[in-house]
C-alpha cells in the first residue's frame, strides 16, 4: 500500500512563485476568472443591449433568468466529465466553446438569438467545478482549504472585473454598438486562454495517480440508506429549475404560456426519473441478493456530501440572492438620506467584494483550526449577521447598516471557503461530482431565497435566511465529520494508495 500526500512539497504557499503547484493555482483561478467574466459580461452592458433591441423589462428579466438556468445541471454534468476526463481538457474545451457562444451573443441580430445564446452561456458558470478538482490534486490536505479559497475568491472576482472593465471598453470603442465588441473581447480572451491553459497545466503531479470514477452518469454510494439520501438530495435541483420556469410562466413574467410552462414541468419530471434510473444503474449492486459490502477503505459517507450541499445552499445561495437585491434595498431604505443609486450600489458592492479576502481566509482557517469547527462557526455567525440585517430600517444610520452588512458578509464569504475546504477530502475520485452537486446547490439557494423575496419584505427575507442558517448549522453539527486519517483509492494495477487528510 503506497502512501502519498498529493505532491511532495509541504512548504507554505508562496503566491509570488509561478512554478509547480503555485503555477497550477494561478492558471486555475485565471481560467475561473475568465469563465466568470464571460458568464456575466452582459450585465454591466444591459442598458446598451436594451437600447439596441428596444427590450421591455420582461425581456430583460428573462435574459437574467436564462443566464443562470443552465448552470444548475451544467455543474453536475461538468463534475462528472472532469472526474472522468481530467481538468486539463475539460476546462480548455469549456473555455473554447464558451467563446463561440460569446461571439454569437455579441453579434446576435434578434432578441430570440440573444435569449438562446445567453441560455447556452449559462454552461460556462460550471467552470468553477473544474478548478476545484485540479487544485485538490496538486495541494496536500493541510493546504487545500487555503488553495481552494484563493482559487474561488480570486476567480469569482471575474464578474466584478466585467463590471469594472467592460463599460469603459465599450465607451472607448464608441458607437451605439460598442457593447458588442466589448463582449466579443471577453470571448477572444477565453479562446486564447483555452490554448494557454491546455499547454500549461497537468491533471496531477508527476508520480501521482489521477483517480477516476468507475461509472459515469451518477455518483457511487456505499449503502442503501445513502442511495435513498442521494435520491432525496437530487430533487431540489429539479425543483429549482421548475421554480425558474414558474417565474417565467403566466403567473409571473408571463413570457411563457401555460402550455409551454407545463411542457417544461413535464420535461423536468422525465429528466428526474432518468436521473433516478442512472443512480440506480450505477449503484444497483447494493440491491443484489448476495450483495457484498464494500471494504472499509473504499467507503465514504454520503451524509458528508448532503451537509456540504446544504451549507453551500446557505452561504453562496444567500450571497447570490442578497447581491441581487442589496443596492435597491439600500436605496429604498435610506431614501430620506438622499443617497443616490450609485452610492447605494457602491455600499452594496462591499458585500460581494469581501469574497476576494474572506473566501481564502475561510479555507485557511479550516486548514489551521479544523474544517467542521470553522464551517459551523461561519454558519452561526452568518445567521446572526442576517438576523441583524433583518432589523435594518430607515431609523438606522447608514454607517450602522453598512457595519452589520460587513459582519454578515465576512461570515458568508468565509463560509464559502470553509465548504470547499472539505469538498476535496470526501472521496478523491468523486471530487468533481461532489464539487458539482455542491456548487449546483449554491444556485438552488439563490433561486429559493429570491423566490421568498418575491413574496415577503426585505426584513423577512433576511430573517428567513437566518433561520435557514440555524437549521443547517444543526445539521452540520450532528452529521458532518471532521476529515481525518486517510482516504484510500485503488490504482489501475489493483494496488491501494493512501492519501493523508490532515
Amino acid at each position: 500500500m503506497a502512501a502519498t500526500g498529493i505532491g511532495v512539497d509541504q512548504s507554505k504557499i508562496n503566491l509570488l512563485s509561478f512554478t509547480g503547484k503555485i503555477k497550477i493555482l494561478h492558471m486555475s483561478w485565471l481560467a475561473f476568472f475568465i469563465s466568470f467574466m464571460v458568464w456575466f459580461n452582459f450585465a454591466p452592458l444591459m442598458a446598451s443591449i436594451r437600447d439596441t433591441f428596444g427590450l421591455s423589462n420582461q425581456e430583460v428579466k428573462l435574459l437574467l433568468i436564462l443566464n443562470v438556468a443552465l448552470t444548475i445541471p451544467a455543474r453536475i454534468i461538468i463534475g462528472m466529465l472532469v472526474d472522468k476526463h481530467g481538468p486539463k481538457i475539460t476546462f480548455s474545451i469549456l473555455l473554447a466553446l464558451s467563446s463561440v457562444f460569446c461571439f454569437l451573443f455579441a453579434f446576435a441580430d434578434s432578441y430570440e438569438k440573444l435569449a438562446i445564446y445567453r441560455f447556452m452561456l449559462g454552461f460556462v458558470g460550471a467552470g468553477f467545478v473544474i478548478g476545484i478538482r485540479l487544485v485538490s490534486e496538486w495541494f496536500p490536505a493541510k493546504q487545500v482549504g487555503t488553495a481552494e479559497g484563493i482559487y474561488g475568491g480570486w476567480g469569482n472576482f471575474g464578474s466584478a472585473g466585467a463590471a469594472i472593465l467592460l463599460p469603459s471598453l465599450a465607451l472607448w470603442i464608441g458607437g451605439d454598438e460598442g457593447w458588442r465588441y466589448a463582449i466579443a473581447t471577453t470571448g477572444m480572451i477565453a479562446l486564447i486562454f483555452s490554448f494557454i491553459f491546455y499547454f500549461s497545466v497537468s491533471n496531477n503531479p508527476k508520480g501521482t495517480t489521477y483517480f477516476r470514477p468507475k461509472n459515469l452518469g451518477a455518483m457511487e454510494v456505499c449503502n442503501k440508506s445513502d442511495f435513498f439520501l442521494y435520491l432525496l438530495m437530487t430533487s431540489p435541483l429539479y425543483l429549482a429549475l421548475a421554480t425558474l420556469a414558474w417565474k417565467i410562466g403566466p403567473s409571473n413574467l408571463g413570457i411563457f404560456s401555460a402550455t409551454e410552462t407545463y411542457i417544461i414541468y413535464s420535461a423536468l419530471l422525465i429528466l428526474y426519473i432518468y436521473q433516478v434510473l442512472q443512480i440506480y444503474r450505477v449503484n444497483k449492486a447494493l440491491f443484489a441478493t448476495h450483495a457484498r459490502p464494500l471494504a472499509e477503505i473504499h467507503r465514504y459517507k454520503f451524509k458528508q456530501v448532503a451537509a456540504l450541499n446544504l451549507s453551500y445552499m446557505i452561504t453562496f445561495g444567500s450571497e447570490l440572492a442578497v447581491i441581487s437585491m442589496l443596492p435597491l434595498f439600500f436605496f429604498d431604505t435610506f431614501k430620506t438620506s438622499n443617497i443616490s443609486m450609485t452610492q447605494a450600489a457602491l455600499f452594496a458592492s462591499i458585500f460581494a467584494g469581501l469574497n476576494l479576502i474572506m473566501r481564502p481566509a475561510g479555507g485557511y482557517l479550516s486548514d489551521k483550526f479544523g474544517r467542521k469547527k470553522v464551517l459551523a462557526t461561519t454558519l452561526a455567525g452568518l445567521a446572526l449577521g442576517y438576523f441583524f440585517m433583518g432589523q435594518i430600517d430607515g431609523s438606522w444610520s447608514i454607517g450602522a447598516a453598512i457595519g452589520v452588512m460587513i459582519i454578515a458578509s465576512i461570515f458568508v464569504n468565509a463560509g464559502n471557503g470553509a465548504v470547499y475546504a472539505v469538498v476535496p477530502l470526501v472521496k478523491r475520485r468523486l471530487t468533481g461530482q461532489v464539487a458539482g452537486t455542491t456548487g449546483a446547490f449554491g444556485n438552488v439557494g439563490g433561486v429559493a431565497f429570491l423566490t421568498v423575496l418575491s413574496f415577503v419584505s426585505s426584513q423577512t427575507f433576511f430573517l428567513t435566511i437566518a433561520a435557514s442558517s440555524l437549521v443547517v448549522f444543526l445539521i452540520v453539527m450532528f452529521t458532518l465529520e471532521e476529515p481525518k486519517g486517510y482516504m484510500y483509492e485503488e490504482n489501475e494495477d489493483g494496488s491501494i494508495e493512501k492519501i493523508k487528510l490532515h
